[in-house]
């Protein structure tokens, strides 16, 4: 689930936090990143069982509708096909995501009341309406439903609130996981360990985002002695500090991860100034990654596996 755009960013934050707090050391930081890994991976699963219990709402819906003293043709004719669909289903007695959900502590943390608020106004769509009145279903159409669902629910402050209560990495993760959970949904049902591809793999946290982290903070000085002399009119003390914490990541890549081809460090750090920094950061980190690559490849200091890698 995690993209090394994503890491890069994880690891930008903790570098500024190091930066800011005096109080922080190289391992109280390595912790959090790897804590913060996992929390994307657990927003995961807690917003799939959110879903879950929301449809299966639908089954206390049909008993409130069965016991009324003078139930409507509506009520008599409802059925919470929401919760009992085969897509549905294979999620509910999936026995070992309901073992993570125990795991994370998920099935005593959610308010029943928010629940039946979410059931009701995602009742009250047309799609779910349509859902209910069709005459016959498919797989696709349990599918489709279930997707309506989550993107009923990504977009409803009540959701959004019972995700941010328990998950502060939901804006920065918030991509990730709904691309997740749309993938998921879509392969149902099914009876695969489905959650395991979303699960951190070592490669991507171990390999390369811990030793961006731990290498950018070992070289942070031979960094800085690169940079500076290709800032020209610029002090490096001017430079903004998230954008210098930029420039050492992507010159750290640039060094020291063969496999890593120069014009994807370029893009990625490119992108990510867009979002996190200055308007003018844009441009500036573009510049500057540039001669900095064209003096070291003149160097030969770049050393990339493989061809195509250096451009």
């Amino acid at each position: 689930m995690l993209s090394r755009r994503s890491v890069r960013i994880k690891v930008m934050q903790l570098l500024y936090m190091l930066n800011r707090d005096e109080q922080l050391t190289f391992p109280d930081v390595l912790k959090q990143y790897n804590d913060g890994i996992w929390k994307a991976y657990e927003l995961y699963i807690f917003q799939l069982y959110g879903l879950l219990r929301v449809a299966q709402y639908a089954e206390t819906s049909a008993a409130n509708r069965a016991s009324k003293h003078l139930p409507t043709e509506e009520d008599k004719a409802f059925k919470p096909l929401l919760y009992t669909n085969p897509a549905t289903q294979s999620l509910a007695n999936h026995v070992q995501f309901l073992q993570l959900i125990e795991k994370y502590h998920f099935n005593a943390g959610i308010d029943e009341d928010l629940i039946r608020t979410l059931y009701q106004a995602f009742s009250d769509t047309n799609e779910y309406k349509a859902y209910l009145a069709a005459a016959e279903h498919t797989p696709e159409s349990h599918n489709k439903i279930l997707l309506e669902l989550y993107r009923f629910l990504v977009n409803h402050d009540v959701f959004i609130e019972m995700t941010e209560d328990r998950f502060n990495n939901w804006q920065d993760d918030e991509s990730l996981v709904v691309g997740a959970i749309k993938k998921s949904l879509k392969a149902l049902p099914t009876t695969n360990e489905f959650y395991k591809e979303f699960e951190p793999s070592d490669e991507t946290v171990r390999e390369f985002g811990e030793q961006l982290l731990r290498k950018t903070c070992q070289e942070d000085q031979t960094l800085l002695e690169h940079i500076e002399p290709t800032l020209k009119n610029w002090d490096a003390e001017r430079v903004a500090t998230l954008d210098m914490i930029m420039l050492k990541m992507a010159l750290c890549e640039l060094l020291f991860f063969p496999t890593i081809p120069t014009k994807v460090t370029l893009n990625e750090f490119v992108e990510v100034s867009k979002v996190y920094s200055t308007d003018k950061s844009k441009d500036f980190i573009n510049g500057i990654l540039d001669r900095l690559m064209k003096k070291l490849v003149k160097e030969e200091k770049i050393v990339k596996e493989g061809r195509g890698l250096i451009e």
